[in-house]
């Protein structure tokens, strides 16, 4: 295509996905099936708004990469290792079980050799990646049993890429080298673990200071760069070595999903993600050969409907066996019944080593985007059909920690210096979790040296505050000390998580009434508990007794509090404000002389011997004369 010609194509993929993506899901399709039927009007074999999106797919296969390195994120390695019985065990015997049905029937019906059999069964044994987390995710199934085991059969598909790229040149009639020019036999196998683990060890021991250091320079678009950095890399190194970009990337995702900085990473790569993923489903729809299936409509129906009935009868019996609930069984089978996109790239590398002939190349093509394109409505039959047998109520996850998901926190504390701390370890102290928010890379540096859990990031973006799991928190205490990013904040949580309750920091009486006017319910000022503590002190010390210096330290508070709410309407008015201000104090003056007055104060003092600064021993000894008869001392306020 001319190169003037790219903004066109551009404008045209975009205005695609604008139009169809919307309309499939008011229809209730799914963005899936939208991006698939837009992609297959405009390509070259429908209306030919685009011409061939060769270049479009090889660059929209990244944004699987991306989607993994997400994945990655949301894995810890102990919950990673926790799936290793699903990964292995089930996703094992799903690739070999139906690699093996696969080539019998290629070989019964079709004369195949066992060469090209073989070949056949490895690259239609493996599912979309893509299309599978993507249409489980909007339907809130990724969580669920079948959801959960589904991802790990398609994370080692994923990692099966590897072999069946090192097998397939040993299939070929002909010797053709396919591992990279410089590396041959164990040179190449030791390249391949050693990319492995240089992966590992540079997320462990160098990304976290890396991005410390891109955050200390405070540039935003800065750490951008450098998550896309990390991504690319990781890519390029499995690249190289002829393995899938995905695999490296999600490596990668893992070994930093113990990070700090795990949030912010998340909210930075989703929009290129999201962006790249329908890219890449349009470039699947656009590459369909229509010409092809008008010509052989027959033989291809038949031969989608054969691979989806034996990968749909190998998953159901691989479910069965593992013991998934009724109705689990049928999301796990129907959802990974299809081929997937990287059939495309094993189709590619199987011609150029001669293992399979160039019309089943294009036949298989055709039958892969056939399939894909499938998917989402065998997932919405699934969901019409089979669902309501099985399912009542809102679908949950079995085991919590085994899915890709957030923390769960119910409690988000954003900013977590002196102020935030306090309120963090009574929460934790009282048996609540809570995600821990911190937008300065030194104060985080120094609770996580303490083992406190703490993550970076940006609370005024909602997509960061979805990443640290919004949409299921139930309060978030807001503890900036500035004024004007605590309510950038505020808006941010209304507009987008209205059911999150927000209690938040006042750094003074104009903060307050700043957040009163956002619509805060909940509003704590940070000095006016210890400077009330400070005052009753004093008090104590010339002469009062604890029960009537902490009664007038409670009287002044009620009493300023009020008078708080009574100034808002004139808080932007200063000299009503101040007019106001001085009858307030008049009557707090008066309200507390008559208070001194009280003579239910004077009944106290032979009980409550408590000063300032005393012990519970000597606290003891001063009240022996106030204990009941049980020895409970009467409380002070």
């Amino acid at each position: 295509m001319p190169h003037d010609n790219y903004l066109l194509q551009a404008v045209i993929f975009l205005a695609a996905a604008v139009i169809s993506v919307p309309l499939a899901k008011r229809l209730g399709f799914g963005s899936v099936l939208g991006y698939l039927v837009a992609g297959v009007l405009i390509g070259p074999h429908a209306f030919g708004l685009v011409g061939d999106t060769s270049d479009e797919m090889h660059f929209a296969e990244f944004g699987v990469a991306l989607m993994l390195f997400l994945i990655g994120l949301e894995l810890q390695p102990r919950k990673l290792w926790s799936l290793r019985g699903a990964i292995f065990g089930t996703g094992g015997a799903q690739v070999l079980i139906t690699a093996a049905a696969v080539c019998g029937l290629a070989m019964a019906l079709f004369g195949f050799n066992w060469r090209t059999g073989t070949a056949v069964g490895l690259i239609l044994a493996l599912s979309s990646t893509a299309i599978v987390l993507q249409s489980l995710s909007e339907k809130n199934l990724l969580k669920t049993e079948g959801g959960r085991n589904a991802f790990s059969v398609l994370l080692f598909q994923d990692i099966a890429v590897i072999p069946i790229l090192a097998l397939l040149p040993l299939l070929a009639t002909v010797e053709v080298a396919s591992n990279p020019e410089h590396l041959q036999g164990w040179a190449y196998a030791l390249a391949v673990l050693g990319a492995i683990a240089a992966l590992v060890l540079a997320g462990r021991y160098l990304l976290t200071p890396l991005l410390r250091l891109v955050v200390g320079a405070r540039t935003r678009e800065l750490f951008t760069a450098c998550s896309l950095l990390i991504v690319l890399g990781a890519a390029a190194v499995m690249t190289w070595l002829n393995l899938s970009p995905a695999l490296g990337t999600f490596i990668a995702g893992v070994v930093l999903a113990e990070s700090e900085f795990r949030h912010e990473l998340e909210a930075d790569i989703e929009p290129f993600k999201g962006l790249l993923l329908g890219l890449f489903f349009l470039a699947v729809g656009a590459n369909l050969d229509l010409a092809l299936v008008m010509q052989k409509p027959l033989l291809l129906l038949g031969l989608l409907a054969m691979l989806v009935l034996v990968k749909f009868a190998v998953l159901f019996a691989l479910a069965r066996v593992r013991g998934m609930a009724r109705g689990e069984d049928w999301l796990f089978a129907v959802s990974l019944a299809q081929a997937g996109e990287f059939g495309f790239v094993l189709l590619a590398f199987a011609s150029q080593n001669q293992v399979l002939p160039s019309d089943v190349s294009s036949l298989l093509i055709a039958l892969i985007a056939l399939s894909m394109a499938f998917t989402p409505l065998l997932l919405l039959a699934y969901e019409q059909l089979i669902q309501p047998r099985y399912f009542t109520g809102p679908r949950t996850p079995d085991i919590p920690d085994s899915a890709p998901q957030d923390d769960g926190s119910p409690v988000i504390i954003i900013g977590y210096g002196r102020y935030g701390q306090i309120s963090g370890r009574l929460l934790n102290a009282c048996g609540f979790d809570t995600t821990l928010l911190e937008h300065n890379a030194e104060q985080l540096e120094l609770v996580r040296r303490y083992g406190i859990k703490a993550y970076y990031g940006d609370a005024s973006r909602d997509d960061l505050l979805h990443a640290a799991g919004a949409d299921n928190a139930k309060i978030a205490i807001l503890t900036l000390s500035d004024q004007a990013a605590s309510l950038e904040i505020v808006s941010r949580i209304q507009k987008h998580y209205p059911h999150i309750t927000i209690l938040a920091r006042a750094r003074n009486r104009m903060h307050q009434y700043a957040l009163m006017e956002a619509g805060v319910k909940y509003i704590y000022r940070e000095t006016v508990d210890s400077a009330l503590e400070i005052g009753a002190g004093a008090l104590q010390l010339l002469g009062y007794s604890y029960h009537r210096a902490h009664r007038a330290a409670r009287k002044f508070k009620q009493h300023d509090q009020r008078m708080l709410e009574s100034l808002f309407p004139y808080w932007r008015d200063e000299s009503q404000h101040i007019a106001q201000t001085r009858i307030y104090r008049e009557q707090l003056l008066q309200a507390l002389r008559e208070d001194r007055r009280d003579p239910d104060l004077h009944l106290d003092h032979h009980w409550d011997n408590k000063r300032v600064g005393a012990g519970k021993e000597e606290q003891s000894k001063g009240g022996k004369k106030g204990r009941n008869k049980t020895g409970i001392i009467r409380p002070g306020l």
